[in-house]
């Protein structure tokens, strides 16, 4: 069964990417009489926080224009997904109201259920990589606790503010404000953050493909201090351009570099440079939380070190690229693609601390949960086959008194996929043999969407090993 299971994602992983057309959206009944509409007014509900400019933003139409009939219903539902992916809303309704004096007439009416924006979040986390990484160790040492207070849409204008206290087994302090538009076009936004770290227990090296940990109980192996600004970009709707340029101080003790002398640029035990970063992103999925049509494409080019610091040797240079497709291939058919690739062109070395392979994040081979491949490039692609078992539904619980909570929505999907990656790796070859070598795993699962862009994955998975296990996640796997 696995090997059949396997070679089905063999042949499907090599076929081309194609794209479906959605589903119109429902029409006024004067459709059939005229050519074209002119929308005439358009009428704003619950919206008690955001601004009306953030919503027209978003909206592929204003008033006065003229749309073709062919047109407005896509017109009008890619305007609604527009809206959703700004997370601001939990549902979005657009209606369309026929004017009865002139059928060419047309109002548009968009009702909101606004977002609960104020999030004082308790912190109860795992300092592993992730939930199934602390569930094989079981070691409520390895702990974190504290408060994050985010303020989304602060003021109504879709700015952000951040306030991350973290204690326990990682200790993180940090302040960052971001405002999406600063001038009157709504094209350019800024941000800027600062905030410091301290760990007891940090990852040194990787051995067998695993993370090798050392502890220090009375003093911190490794402290950061950074600050930042970014600049961000977005003349339409799809695309946005981002710019970072950050400070690092990055300090261990002498006991990090005695286990691993190439943990950071050595022979320092601080660090300090200045990084340049750069993303260009182009995004049409209709849904960003959990997308099931559209495609998705960015290319980032990050430089630490400048030549700003005196007496440092700082030198990394990183270019990454990702491509995600998503297409509906029947009713209740859904399939998906993720290609991801980073490349850094300056030199073999690079200490450890600098370089990320496979395994961190959301890039990782399915099945390797409990690996990490380093090295200095690598390919990783994903393979998703949907179906679409409970669809998307809005559902009231009528006991909650604001609709902020008592209005949600969810849905159910089954999958089955696929996914492989190669690591090239020029400097610990012997001590990780699953660089320079092809992952493949697959498997089944389950996953459940539902609103406050919230994704729980079940899954149950295999590997080119042999071997297999039960894993959840919290984000979309491609």
């Amino acid at each position: 069964m696995r090997q059949l299971l396997f070679s089905f994602f063999i042949v499907f992983a090599l076929n081309t990417f194609s794209c479906t057309k959605g589903n119109a959206a429902n029409l006024p009944d004067s459709v059939s009489s005229v050519d074209y509409f002119i929308i005439r007014n358009i009428e704003f509900s619950g919206n008690k926080i955001t601004k009306k400019r953030i919503i027209q933003r978003e909206l592929l139409f204003k008033e006065n224009d003229t749309i073709p009939v062919s047109e407005i219903s896509s017109v009008f539902e890619q305007s609604r997904q527009n809206l959703v992916n700004t997370s601001l809303f939990n549902i979005v309704h657009i209606d369309s109201v026929p004017v009865k004096s002139d059928p060419k007439l047309l109002d548009v009416k968009l009702g909101f259920t606004e977002r609960w924006y104020v999030w004082p979040v308790p912190i109860l986390e795992f300092a592993d990589r992730n939930i199934n990484e602390w569930l094989k160790k079981k070691d409520w040492r390895r702990v974190n606790y504290g408060m994050f207070l985010t303020w989304n849409n602060f003021r109504g204008r879709r700015e952000k503010l951040i306030l991350f206290t973290r204690f326990g087994y990682d200790q993180k302090y940090e302040l960052s404000y971001q405002i999406p538009y600063i001038n009157k076009k709504q094209t350019w936004g800024l941000g800027v953050a600062g905030g410091f770290a301290q760990n007891h227990e940090i990852a040194y090296s990787s051995v067998d493909n695993k993370e090798v940990y050392y502890r220090e109980e009375n003093e911190s192996p490794k402290r950061e201090v950074f600050a930042y600004a970014e600049a961000y970009h977005r003349k339409g709707i799809y695309n946005m351009h981002w710019f970072k340029f950050q400070y690092t101080d990055l300090n261990v003790t002498d006991s990090v570099l005695i286990y691993n002398p190439d943990y950071s640029f050595s022979p320092f035990n601080d660090n300090k440079f200045f990084s340049f970063f750069y993303q260009y992103r182009s995004d049409y999925r209709d849904f960003k939380q959990y997308p099931l049509k559209g495609h998705y494409f960015d290319a980032m080019i990050e430089k630490k070190g400048l030549g700003l610091m005196a007496g440092q040797n700082v030198n990394i240079l990183d270019l990454k690229a990702n491509y995600r497709q998503y297409n509906q291939i029947g009713k209740r058919f859904y399939w998906a693609s993720g290609l991801s690739a980073k490349v850094s062109p300056i030199g073999n070395y690079q200490p450890y601390y600098y370089q990320k392979g496979l395994g961190y994040g959301r890039d990782f081979v399915r099945g390797y949960e409990f690996y990490v491949v380093d090295g200095q490039h690598y390919a990783l692609m994903k393979n998703n086959l949907k179906f679409e078992l409970v669809s998307m539904r809005e559902f009231s619980l009528d006991f909650i008194p604001t609709d902020k909570f008592s209005k949600l929505y969810y849905a159910f999907y089954l999958n089955i996929f696929a996914d492989f990656g190669y690591v090239i790796d020029h400097r610990n070859i012997s001590t990780n043999p699953l660089s320079n070598e092809i992952m493949a795993g697959y498997g089944i699962g389950l996953d459940f969407a539902t609103y406050y862009d919230f994704v729980f994955r079940f899954e149950y998975t295999f590997n080119k090993m042999g071997e297999s296990g039960f894993f959840i996640s919290f984000m979309p796997s491609i």
